[in-house]
């Protein structure tokens, strides 16, 4: 493109010289980026190691008042435990470079394969696109779960970033939340329990349950109240962990004869899906049945 740049040549003769437009962007871009481009500087450069997972861990930030607004009920709300999982569904659809993700009670965790290099491994990057992901699926989702019952504020989640070389430091990681997870449930089961059908103020079941084993826990569950831990839902007892998974299907495509005649043939095809599994990840069983999950520790 030209514009016309006016000049006086002798005569008193006005004319118009045609100038490329082009040349009088670059150069008044070029000397902003000059004059302003040193704020860049002051970026850290907070680039992911390579050849390490990546896990973005979120949490709820006071949950315990969005809970209590919203009476969820104790000791789990499969509602909001249901949300908690489409809304990490939703990530992992956006971003097919998570392998696994592991969630219980208001929190989750998403594992990035080790060759991953979505937004060029930038920690802040990864951790506020999975964090904003999960946030504004927490408000869009929210009536598919809770009906009628209005969300009466945005919900607030933080993260982090931590990097794990090994196979076997993430097999670690994943089991270490698991085991917070069983952790966590079993208390909160006996304690209301305690609070619900023993009759006791939530002071009261915390000094029953002072200094109390895991045994303790479920003899007092078993004896008082008849109930069996083994036999809660796995989904409290053990989370909830999601993963790829293969799915076969059958469409039927037209295809062209060579006599020019169509014909209507069953094809099948692969897609991949994101599966819920609420079983035990510390053990070997899940993983020796999901080697895919894991990459090569030799890579």
């Amino acid at each position: 493109m030209f514009r016309p740049v006016p000049c006086r040549l002798p005569g008193f003769i006005k004319t118009y010289i045609l100038t490329p437009v082009g040349r009088f962007f670059s150069c008044s871009i070029g000397m902003a980026k000059s004059k302003f481009e040193y704020v860049r500087n002051f970026e850290a450069d907070d680039t992911c190691l390579k050849n390490c997972y990546i896990v973005v861990r979120l949490d709820g930030r006071n949950f315990h008042k969005l809970s209590e607004l919203h009476k969820f009920l104790k000791p789990n709300d499969d509602r909001a435990l249901g949300l908690m999982t489409r809304c990490a569904r939703s990530v992992m659809e956006d971003m097919d470079d998570i392998i696994i993700s592991y969630g219980q009670s208001d929190e989750y965790s998403f594992i990035f394969k080790r060759s991953s290099n979505w937004f060029k491994r930038r920690a802040s990057k990864l951790m506020t696109h999975v964090v904003s992901q999960f946030s504004s699926s927490y408000v869009f989702y929210w009536k598919e779960y809770f009906g009628g019952q209005p969300l009466l504020y945005p919900p607030g989640f933080d993260g982090r970033v931590v990097l794990y070389p090994s196979n076997r430091n993430l097999r670690d990681y994943l089991s270490w939340r698991q085991a917070d997870c069983h952790i966590n449930n079993l208390y909160n089961t006996v304690f209301w329990t305690l609070v619900q059908r023993g009759g006791l103020t939530t002071t009261q079941a915390e000094d029953r349950l002072k200094g109390t084993l895991a045994a303790d826990k479920n003899e007092i569950m078993f004896s008082e109240f008849d109930i069996n831990y083994n036999n809660e839902p796995l989904v409290h007892r053990k989370g909830t962990a999601l993963i790829w998974e293969k799915m076969e299907e059958t469409v039927t495509k037209r295809v062209k004869l060579p006599s020019e005649d169509e014909k209507e043939v069953p094809v099948t095809r692969f897609r991949r899906r994101v599966s819920a599994c609420h079983c035990d990840i510390i053990g070997d069983q899940f993983w020796e049945e999901h080697p895919d999950i894991l990459e090569d520790d030799n890579c």
